[in-house]
């Protein structure tokens, strides 16, 4: 049986091609399982998995939660808001004991960049990141690359732009090392503040006006506004920012072409993207979050084989 290159998820950067292939392939046949009217095989029935979350997260939880139940894995939850993190202990100490009660797996969400890297040189464990601070998200970026395969039949080739809050974005730069390997081209725009200052060093092409943006791509993935992780005003209103990066109907009406909305959720409906693109043809958004299980099935899979 193929095996994964790694024996952690940490980031896209840490993948090669023929690993990101393997998982598509591997999810592929999970898909077709959670669409079955029982939805469930014994893939991990012997292994535990810790999903540890020092972070608050809706989606991302509940979609790994039920990717390891689907595969029989047997599920402890972790939020560190009701932990004893609120005590003073540390991140090594916590994962250490909940290590001793025999898990075989971490999911992990943190809001410093590195922290599941440092987790994965202490512990024997299988380590997925689930979002480490402003760095990566390696399952969204994976997700959103596969459901880009699935719509067009390849993602070789085809322009995507990421749109929005660049800099604050865990997302953006996981779905460029994805897209990238898979072969799109890639531009990022939004307002000069938002982008990184290392955004030449990324490969992409930088776009300033929206407009020029959904006249380039095929794909357009948008972000929504990271005002959790501002720490300064970047902008001077979220009425001003939908002004000018907000996509709604009326701008893709004047574009000579049909194009493909993504957003990894929460939309901010009336700021990055209104309800006439979120819920239009147009949008894929939802066979996202129907795909973002089968990806951390057949991740979750790959690993345990490892």
């Amino acid at each position: 049986m193929p095996q994964l290159s790694t024996k952690h998820l940490l980031g896209i950067k840490d993948l090669n091609q023929e690993d990101i292939e393997l998982i598509f392939e591997t999810a592929d046949n999970f898909k077709e399982v959670i669409n079955r009217p029982i939805k469930k095989v014994p893939s991990l029935r012997d292994i535990t998995i810790a999903n540890v979350f020092f972070e608050n997260s809706t989606r991302t939880k509940l979609s790994f939660e039920l990717a390891e139940k689907r595969l029989s894995a047997d599920v402890i939850n972790f939020s560190s808001s009701n932990s004893s993190v609120k005590k003073g202990e540390t991140l090594l100490d916590t994962v250490n004991n909940i290590l001793a009660m025999k898990v075989d797996m971490v999911v992990m969400r943190h809001s410093s960049p590195g922290a599941p890297h440092f987790l994965a040189k202490k512990i024997d464990a299988n380590i997925v990141n689930a979002g480490d601070g402003t760095h990566e998200h390696p399952t969204q970026a994976l997700l959103d690359t596969y459901s880009i395969r699935e719509k067009f039949g390849d993602v070789a080739g085809k322009k995507v732009a990421i749109i929005g809050d660049i800099l604050h974005s865990r997302v953006a730069l996981s779905n460029i090392f994805a897209l990238q390997k898979m072969g799109a081209e890639v531009m990022v725009c939004g307002p000069n503040t938002l982008l990184p200052k290392y955004v030449d060093s990324l490969g992409v092409e930088v776009e300033l006006d929206v407009r020029k943006a959904l006249e380039w791509c095929d794909i357009a993935n948008v972000l929504r506004i990271q005002l959790e992780r501002q720490q300064i005003k970047y902008f001077p209103s979220l009425r001003e920012y939908s002004l000018y990066y907000g996509i709604n109907k009326a701008l893709l009406d004047t574009l000579d072409k049909q194009i493909t909305i993504m957003h990894p959720g929460p939309i901010n409906r009336g700021v990055e993207l209104n309800s006439d693109v979120a819920d239009s043809e147009h949008s894929i958004i939802l066979n996202q979050v129907e795909n973002g299980v089968a990806i951390r099935m057949a991740v979750l899979y790959l690993l345990a084989a490892n």
